[in-house]
C-alpha cells in the first residue's frame, strides 16, 4: 500500500522580512515498516541555501535561507510512502509475544545496560517540554499499570481511558501550556494527550518517545474520520525490553498499523516540529497548514 502526502505550510508576515532561516522536519523516515519512494520539498521564494542532514535521532531536516525580501513563505513538501505489510504481520506477531511481559518484569530488564536499553533510557527522563510528573499523573497511569499485570495490556488501557476521559478540544493548549493544565482540564489535542502520556509512562520507570508524522485522512472502511488527520499528528512509541518498541495513539484509542505515517521521533515535540525559523523583520506573524494524506 503506498500514501500520497501533501503537506502546504505558509507564514503571512505583516511587514517585508529580509531574509529567514528554517529547519524543517518534512520528510518521512524510513523504518521497517515504511519505504520512502520520493520526497519533494518546493520553497516559495526560492531558498538562496538548502541543507539536508539527520539530527540526533537519525530524523531527516533541512536546513533552508530565503534572501529575497517577501511577506510570504510557502513551504510545500510532497511524499509518497510505502508500508510494508510483510512487515505488519512481523509486528503482529512481536505484539501477540509481548503480552506475557509484566510491568515488574519489564523494570527488572530495565536494569541491564545492554545497548538497546541504554539507547532507550533517554526517552525515560525529563526533556524540555516535559518536567518530571506529580504524584497525581503518576497515580493515574498505574491505576492501570499494575506490577504482574501484563504491560502491553495495562498501557492499552491507559491510553483507552485518556481518550475516554480527555476531550479533544482545538485552541485550547498550545506549545506553553503545562501538562498539569491539561490534565486537570482534561482536554487538548493529540500532541497533549502524547505529551501526558509520555509524562505518566516516563514517571512510571518505562521508556516512551514522541511520535510525530500522519494518519490517513479518511477511514479507508467508510468510517468516520479520524482526529489529526487535517495536519501532522501525535502518538507514542513505549519501549518493552527484550521485544523493542510498540506504538499507542491516545487521540484516537487505537494501536497504529497501517494508518499512521512516522515522519520522526523524539523525546517531546521539540525536538520533531515541523518547522522552527528565525526572520528578519518586524511586525506579527500568523500561520495557515494544510495536510492531505490519501492512499493510491
Amino acid at each position: 500500500m503506498t500514501y500520497t502526502i501533501y503537506h502546504s505550510t505558509r507564514f503571512f508576515y505583516q511587514h517585508e522580512v529580509g531574509f529567514s532561516h528554517n529547519l524543517i522536519r518534512l520528510q518521512p523516515r524510513d523504518t521497517i515498516l515504511q519505504e520512502v519512494l520520493n520526497f519533494d520539498l518546493i520553497i516559495e521564494p526560492v531558498a538562496a541555501e538548502i541543507e539536508s542532514y539527520d539530527d540526533f535521532f537519525g530524523n531527516h531536516l533541512h536546513h533552508l535561507l530565503v534572501r529575497e525580501p517577501h511577506t510570504v513563505l510557502n513551504v510545500v513538501a510532497q511524499s509518497r510512502v510505502r508500508i510494508d505489510f510483510n512487515a505488519l504481520e512481523q509486528l503482529e506477531e512481536n505484539r501477540v509475544k509481548v503480552l506475557s511481559l509484566t510491568y515488574s518484569q519489564a523494570l527488572e530488564r530495565m536494569m541491564f545496560l545492554t545497548p538497546d536499553i541504554i539507547a532507550a533510557k533517554q526517552f525515560s527522563l525529563k526533556s524540555p517540554l516535559l518536567p518530571i510528573a506529580s504524584a497525581e499523573i503518576l497515580n493515574y497511569a498505574l491505576q492501570s499499570i499494575k506490577p504482574e499485570r501484563s504491560l502491553y495490556e495495562g498501557i492499552r488501557e491507559f491510553i483507552e481511558r485518556i481518550f475516554n476521559d480527555f476531550s479533544f478540544v482545538s485552541g485550547f493548549s498550545d506549545l506553553n501550556t503545562p501538562v498539569e493544565t491539561v490534565f486537570s482540564e482534561k482536554k487538548g489535542v493529540c500532541q497533549d494527550f502524547a505529551h501526558f502520556a509520555l509524562t505518566a509512562l516516563r514517571a512510571s520507570g518505562l521508556s516512551a518517545r514522541y511520535m510525530s508524522g500522519y494518519i490517513e485522512t479518511t477511514s479507508h472502511d467508510g468510517g468516520e474520520k479520524l482526529f489529526g488527520s487535517d495536519a501532522s499528528h501525535a502518538w507514542i512509541g513505549v519501549f518493552f525490553p527484550g521485544f523493542g518498541w510498540f506504538d499507542f495513539d491516545p487521540t484516537n484509542n487505537m494501536v497504529p498499523r497501517d494508518q499512521h505515517i512516522l515522519l520522526g521521533y523524539g523525546r517531546d515535540y521539540s525536538d520533531i516540529s515541523p518547522m522552527q525559523g528565525v526572520v528578519s523583520g518586524s511586525g506579527s506573524s500568523h500561520l495557515g497548514v494544510m495536510v492531505d494524506v490519501s492512499r493510491e
